[in-house]
Order: C-alpha cells, then sequence, then structure tokens
C-alpha cells in the first residue's frame, strides 16, 4: 500500500488563517469530487472558521476523561475505519489527552498517512523543535508543544500562509482570534509588532531553506548541471595560503550587497595529499568565514578545477571568487592554473571573480610530483616514448652514415625507456625495455638486420641494457607507490585534523558533522541509526543529504554501514567506499557518536542548572515572604484593626497617624511586590525592551518620586546625547538605585546623580557617601535576595539592584559598582546613545537641587 502524502499549512503565528486555508483547500477538493473529512478541526470559536466547517463531513471525536474533565481528541481507529481519500487534521503539534492511542497527534497522522490516507494539517513556526530557544529568546514564552523539524520536512508540500504583522493585531482588536477579554494581554504581550515580525521572518527563512531542499532534490532527479540563479550562493576557493583572508572578505562584501546571499569556503585536498597549506591559516580562515556568517567545507579531489566546480554546481552556486596565482611566471610551463581552468570550464551559467591580493607572483614552491595516479594524457604519452619512439629513434641512427657507436646507441634507447617511465609507469617503461632490446639486436649489433648476436661483448650490452631499463621502471614505480601511500595518510591527517579541532572548539553539532562526512566521502546521504535494543527498531539520530523519497531506516538499506558500538551504526548511501577510506570513515563514526552524547549531556546539564537555579530561587522567595512581606502585611493589619477596635476612641490625630501607617505598609509592600515581579519578569526571559531615542532629563527626574526631596542633587547636562534605551525599563532602574543610595547614605549627605559623554556610549553615574562595598562583594551585591552588611530585616528583599542590572542589560547597556571617591559608593549605569548622534563636550553645567 502506498504511503499517504502530507500536505502542511505554516503560518508564522496563530491567527494567520492556516485553519481557513485548510479548510478552504476540502471544498474545493470536495467540489472536484474528492473523498474529504475532517478528522480535527478546532475552530476557537472563530466565526468565520466554524462557517467554513459546514458542508463538510466530521469524523466524531473520541472523549477522554482526565482529572474530572471531559476531553476531546481525534478518534484514529474512526478515521481508519472510515478510510477517507483525504484527511484534515488541525494543529500537528498538538499534545493528546493522557489515555490517548498517541503521545502526540503528529504520531496519529502518521498512523493515516502509513495507512494510505493524505493528510492536510496545521503547524506555526514556533512549535518546530528546533526553533525552540529561538522563538522563547523572541517572545519570552517557552513553548511546551512541538513536534520534530523531521516530520514537517518530509512533507510533500508546504504551504506558507503569511500575514503582515499590522494585519494580525487588526484581526486581533477585531476579536477575530482570541475572545475579547484575552485581546489587550495578547496584543501587549505576544502579539507585540516586534515579535510578530520577528516570528514572520523565521517563517519565511525556513520555508526558503525547504523550498532550496526541493530545488537540490529536483535538480538531482533530473540530473540538471547547469545552475540556476534563483539565489545568489557565492563560492570562495582556498587554498591555504595566505591570500585566503582577502577573498573570504571579498566574498562577504559581494554577499551583502544582496539579501539572502551566502558565502560558502571550500578547501580541496588532493586526495594523495600533496598540498602546500598550512593547517594553521586554514583553521584561521575557517574561524573568519563562520565568524563573517558563512560555512566552510573541506573537500577531496583530484582534479581541483573539476572538484570546485562540481562542488560549486552541486550548490547550485552563482559566483566563484579565486584568487590571483601566487606562481612565478615560469611555472606556468606545468600548466594554466586552477583560475585560469575555472574560469575557462565554468560556462555561462556561473561567474568567476579572480581577486589580486599581495601575494600575487611571490611563488609558492616548487610543484610537488602529483603521485601514482596519473592522468590518461600522461600514460598516453608514456606509451607513445616507450613504443613510438624507439622505432623513430632507430629510424633516424640508421639515416646516419657513421652512427655514434653501439655504446651511445644503448644511452639514448635507455634515456627513452627513463622518459617513459617517468610519465606513463611501470607498464610503458617495460614495454620500451622489450622494444628497445629488439631494435638494438636487429639494427645495430653485427650481423645487422637479424635476431642474431655475433659478438658476446654486444650480448651482454643488450642485456645490460634490459636489466637496467626494468630497475629503472621498478624504481619508478615503487617510488610512485610510496608517494601515493604518503600522501593519502597525509590527507587523512588533514581531515582528522579538522575533525579533532572542530570538535575541541565546540564548534561542530551533529548536523554539522554528518554533512561534513557526506562532502568529504562525495555520499548521497549520511545518517546516524541508534536503537535501544538488539530487536529494538533503529532510529534516525541525525540525517545530512536527501533520501530522494526513500529514508535511510536500516544500516543493511545503506551502500556502506560503520557499526559504532552495540546499538549504533553510521549509514551512508551514494556508492560504495574502498576499503581504505573505512579507517577515516570509522573515526568520524566513533565521533559522531561522542558528539550525539555530548548534545545530549549539554541538554541534561542545561535543565538541571534551571532546576538548580529555580529552587534557589524559589527557596529565597519563600524566605522573602515569609519575612519581608509580612513585614508591611502585618503593620497594615495592626493598623486596621485598631481602627475598627470598638473599645478605644481615636482622635483625628492618632487616626491620621495609623492611616498613615497603612498608607506607607502599602507602599512597602506594592513596591517589594513590583520588585519580585520585575525580578520573576528577569529570570523567565520576557522582558523585551522597547527601544527609542529619548533625553535623559525626561526620564532621570520621573525616578526620582520615591525619595525625600532635597536627597538627590542632579548633575545632566543638556547638551548630552539622546541615548536609545526603553524609557520604562530606564526609569525603573534608576529608581532602584537612587533608593538604594537614599538608604544607605548619611543624614544631610545628598546622592549626586550625574551623567557625561563617553564616545558612542553614555554614563549615568548616582554616588553616596555611604559605607561602601569591598571590590570582593562589588558583583555579587547584584545577584537576586542578596543584602550587603547590616541592612535591617524589612529594609527589602534584595532584589532592586539585581532587577536595576538586568533591566540595564536587556536595554544593551551595563551596571557596575565602583567606590566613591572620599568614601561611598558610586554605581555606573552605561546606556548606548542614538546613532549619529555626535557626543557632546564635557562641559560642567550648572547644579540643579531636587
Amino acid at each position: 500500500m502506498a504511503r499517504g502524502k502530507l500536505r502542511i499549512y505554516l503560518g508564522a503565528a496563530p491567527g494567520v488563517g492556516k485553519t481557513y486555508a485548510m479548510l478552504s483547500e476540502a471544498h474545493r477538493r470536495v467540489e472536484r469530487g474528492t473523498d474529504a473529512v475532517v478528522a480535527f478541526v478546532e475552530h476557537h470559536g472563530r466565526p468565520r472558521t466554524e462557517v467554513m466547517l459546514h458542508g463538510l463531513e466530521q469524523i466524531q471525536r473520541r472523549e477522554l476523561d482526565y482529572r474530572d474533565t471531559v476531553f476531546t481528541e481525534m478518534d484514529v481507529d474512526a478515521v481508519l475505519a472510515r478510510r477517507p481519500a483525504v484527511a484534515l487534521v488541525d494543529e500537528l503539534a498538538h499534545t493528546n489527552v493522557p489515555g490517548s492511542r498517541n503521545g502526540k497527534r503528529w504520531q496519529d497522522v502518521e498512523e493515516l498517512l502509513e495507512a494510505g490516507i493524505h493528510v492536510i494539517s496545521t503547524v506555526n513556526i514556533q512549535h518546530l523543535e528546533s526553533l525552540g530557544d529561538v522563538v522563547e529568546s523572541i517572545t519570552g514564552v517557552r513553548q511546551r508543544e512541538t513536534v520534530p523539524d523531521e516530520i514537517v520536512r518530509r512533507a510533500d508540500q508546504i504551504e506558507l500562509v503569511d500575514m503582515s504583522p499590522q494585519a494580525i493585531r487588526r484581526r486581533m482588536a477585531h476579536g477575530n482570534i482570541y475572545q475579547p477579554d484575552k485581546v489587550d494581554a495578547a496584543l501587549s504581550n505576544y502579539f507585540r509588532p516586534g515579535n510578530l515580525t520577528a516570528l514572520r521572518e523565521l517563517a519565511l527563512l525556513w520555508v526558503a531553506d525547504r523550498v532550496d531542499e526541493y530545488l537540490q532534490e529536483y535538480r538531482a532527479e533530473h540530473s540538471i548541471r547547469s545552475t540556476w540563479q534563483a539565489r545568489e550562493r557565492i563560492v570562495v576557493g582556498l587554498t591555504g595560503g595566505p591570500e585566503g583572508r582577502t577573498l573570504i572578505r571579498r566574498a562577504a562584501r559581494m554577499a551583502a550587497k544582496g539579501s539572502g546571499s551566502e558565502v560558502l569556503a571550500v578547501y580541496i585536498a588532493r586526495s594523495d595529499g600533496l598540498t602546500s597549506a598550512s593547517p594553521k591559516e586554514l583553521a584561521v580562515q575557517r574561524t573568519l568565514v563562520e565568524d563573517l556568517g558563512g560555512t566552510f567545507h573541506h573537500v577531496i579531489g583530484d582534479d581541483i578545477p573539476s572538484a570546485l566546480l562540481e562542488f560549486a554546481r552541486g550548490v547550485n552556486a552563482t559566483q566563484i571568487v579565486l584568487g590571483s596565482s601566487r606562481r612565478k611566471a615560469w611555472q606556468y610551463i606545468f600548466g594554466p592554473g586552477v583560475g585560469a581552468t575555472v574560469a575557462r570550464d565554468s560556462g555561462p551559467d556561473l561567474d568567476v571573480h579572480i581577486v589580486t591580493h599581495d601575494e600575487v607572483a611571490k611563488g609558492r614552491g616548487l610543484p610537488v610530483a602529483r603521485g601514482a595516479r596519473l592522468g590518461r594524457t600522461r600514460i598516453i604519452a608514456g606509451w607513445l616514448v616507450g613504443v613510438v619512439g624507439p622505432v623513430l629513434l632507430s629510424l633516424l641512427l640508421t639515416s646516419i652514415a657513421n652512427g655514434p657507436g653501439l655504446a651511445n646507441d644503448v644511452l639514448l634507447f635507455l634515456f627513452l625507456t627513463v622518459v617513459a617511465a617517468l610519465l606513463g609507469g611501470q607498464l610503458p617503461a617495460l614495454a620500451s625495455a622489450a622494444v628497445g632490446s629488439l631494435l638494438l639486436n636487429f639494427y645495430f649489433t653485427p650481423p645487422t638486420h637479424t635476431l642474431t648476436v655475433s659478438d658476446p661483448k654486444n650480448l651482454v650490452a643488450i642485456v645490460i641494457f634490459f636489466a637496467v631499463a626494468v630497475s629503472v621502471a621498478s624504481v619508478v614505480d615503487l617510488a610512485a607507490r610510496r608517494t601515493h601511500q604518503a600522501a593519502r595518510l597525509r590527507a587523512e591527517s588533514e581531515i582528522l585534523s579538522f575533525l579533532a579541532g572542530s570538535v575541541l572548539r565546540g564548534e561542530t553539532t551533529l548536523d554539522a558533522l554528518l554533512e561534513r562526512v557526506r562532502e568529504t566521502f562525495g555520499m548521497e546521504t549520511v545518517a546516524l541509526l541508534e536503537r535501544a535494543g538488539d530487536v529494538e527498531p533503529w532510529t534516525c539520530a541525525g540525517r545530512a543529504g536527501t533520501d530522494h523519497g526513500t529514508p535511510l531506516l536500516r544500516p543493511e538499506d545503506a551502500d556502506v554501514d560503520m557499526p559504532v558500538g552495540d546499538h549504533m551504526a553510521l549509514a551512508l548511501t551514494g556508492r560504495v567506499l574502498p576499503a581504505e577510506d573505512r579507517r577515516v570513515l570509522a573515526a568520524f563514526a566513533a565521533q559522531a557518536a561522542v558528539v550525539l552524547d555530548r548534545q545530549r549531556l549539554v541538554g541534561e546539564a542545561e535543565r538541571a542548572r534551571e532546576l538548580v537555579e529555580g529552587n534557589r530561587i524559589r527557596t529565597a522567595l519563600l524566605a522573602a515572604v515569609s519575612h519581608d512581606l509580612r513585614t508591611p502585611l502585618a503593620s497594615i493589619k495592626a493598623s486596621v484593626t485598631s481602627l475598627r477596635s470598638d473599645d478605644v476612641a481615636w482622635s483625628p490625630e492618632d487616626e491620621a497617624e495609623l492611616l498613615a501607617g497603612i498608607e506607607a505598609g502599602a507602599d512597602r509592600l506594592d513596591h517589594l511586590v513590583g520588585n519580585l515581579l520585575d525580578m520573576s519578569r528577569l529570570q523567565t526571559g520576557t522582558v523585551t525592551p522597547l527601544i527609542r531615542e529619548i533625553d535623559l532629563d525626561e526620564v532621570v527626574p520621573m525616578a526620582l518620586g520615591g525619595v525625600p526631596e532635597g536627597s538627590v542633587t542632579l548633575d545632566i547636562p543638556e547638551e548630552l546625547p539622546i541615548v536609545a534605551v526603553d524609557p520604562g525599563l530606564l526609569e525603573r532602574s534608576v529608581a532602584n538605585l537612587v533608593e538604594n543610595a537614599v538608604k544607605y547614605s548619611p543624614d544631610g549627605a545628598a546622592v549626586l546623580v550625574s551623567a557625561s559623554a563617553l564616545g558612542e556610549r553614555v554614563e549615568l553615574r548616582i554616588a553616596d557617601r555611604g559605607p561602601g562595598v569591598p571590590d570582593s562583594a562589588k558583583d555579587r551585591i547584584f545577584e537576586p535576595f542578596q543584602r550587603y552588611g547590616d541592612a535591617p530585616r524589612g529594609a527589602g528583599v534584595g532584589l532592586g539592584l539585581a532587577v536595576a542590572r538586568g533591566f540595564a542589560e536587556a536595554m544593551g547597556g551595563t551596571l557596575a559598582a565602583e567606590d566613591t571617591p572620599g568614601g561611598g559608593m558610586t554605581m555606573v549605569l552605561t546606556l548606548r546613545a542614538a546613532p549619529g548622534r555626535p557626543p557632546a563636550r564635557p562641559d560642567l553645567p550648572a547644579q540643579a537641587t531636587t
């Protein structure tokens, strides 16, 4: 039975119209006579979506009891029994209620596909498993319901349902997405314009990459070798020489001129390993290209120009950047060079840029031997010199009346044999020795024109000639084989050196490592398979390349498989590798297992760290609630109880004092709760600053409302540059810093708040004359729930400075503590000046006291 096809409508956020588009497609198919049913679609109270369900057959849902509540889920058995041609399944990433047939809805969809039912589904970009961290950093919300990327990537069709952020917010405001009571909260949090724009870009980029995969598969299936310039891809050819950095930077500038351009740096090593590349220089160039947003590739190829063009066409590149040759003029006798050959053979679909640099024509050393793998041209030349050369030499020598003599004739024939050995190897040299011996005997040893030799000395000369010729051929062949073996080992060591270096630097992910294996060995697909036991099915832990419709599920299905332990194997498809390549492949396989284990350990360590941090925060929060929050509550409770007491007649002055105590306690409680909420936002990463340009003198005075009048002296020059900050976050940061400074300052000593411009930064300094903090404690005071020295209980929970630093860093600034000259502590808040605003002159303005 053929597997069903999966079509997915992908959206950047809820409300873009994925379900509506899916239902519209269902109506079109029903009108064409297709048997389409609604297996599970949730309209969420949206009237237009609910109307689209009319006229479509809906499968009865399955009801499940969970924690005294009845939930409905898709009834997979009912859908399989109904067996429609097309089933509509909404919310692919949904987690089923415990007790369901499968834990995830995408697993239900897999069952329908295996049964031959076509499925149309929907999913949002934030639910893709690999993008969880990225989405959390954008929105501050961690998605708990996710679907593996591989499930979505395997879809036969992916259609992006796009909508501008402004249109989504209008739909939200009109009540077309959420209920009216949730609209305001959604618009001010998850559905902010910045969040929606970032999610939209994420969805567009993900779909663009998937389209690129479709394009590569299509080109491979139809054997299309020419470049389709759908997207600018710039390949930089590296030799390991000092000019590589210049080429990478030039390619990066070219890529920056067009949106979506890519830079791919490739170093091609000969399979014989004979190269003058510097491993250290290649490592530097790899770091440079990755810092500039490109990728580095290490490929093996016997013919460097052909391998470079093959790589460029394989990645559908549009441009190739090469450096001018470092060879001196006389070295061109060995060939036109890589640049000229690539430019000649690139064809009309690839643009080749030859970039000049400081190393042009300075020489690169003598060209090295090319090893035992001789080209066809050299082999043919060797046979011509070895067979035709002796014949032509015989004709030339016999035409001379008084020849040079037998001894010289032997040397001339021996010279041809040596040349044949150098050009074509052992077999042409042996043939040259045999033909030369016969010709010497026939034409130059008496009696001539016969194969008999009358003089024993001549016979000895011919025998020695043949022996020397055979020896020379054997030595040349042995040297070539030894050179090839040594060169191959060098090539292997280069690959392993790159592998070890990238792993030690922590740069290699499992997908990148598998892609490196695929490129190095020229395979179509590389997959790391694992299973829990000897009888358990294999699962794919990582994959690189294309499957061409047949996923790699078992090592036995691959052209090459390399076991890694008892329950893991590296499987490759594309061609059968020779035995000598398996040694390097084994190293890659072992490293892939190590990288996989390390990735899982890193994930577990991160989860453990989050748990530890959460436990620490909860413990400190309980301590704060148990004492610091109860103190103002107790004061409020006592005052209220006193006012409500019927036993005492309070005078107006006493009532005013009790009410003032209630108000002070409430203000104190509000301040403590505000800091706790701010710290919670910082810990969960939900602080999203809204940066805009503003003057400091518009924000700082507003932050002084909570301190006694006259306790702060302002020194804010009017000509300061405008800063790029979130005014709300800046006000809260300054307020916390000023309140902390006033609390520790002695009576009569005002806190000085001053500002100055330093280049592209603006410094705001809050200086007090308190006891100060030793250097060893300056970093610790910014940690949550920390109070230094003899701060009295009830004076706060130790969150003010932590919140101030967190907000400062969220705006791209810094907060540090310094000693105040003459005693005390100074908080230095550094902020970014608005772009294009020149720094002001550091003139001292008049002081103002508040």
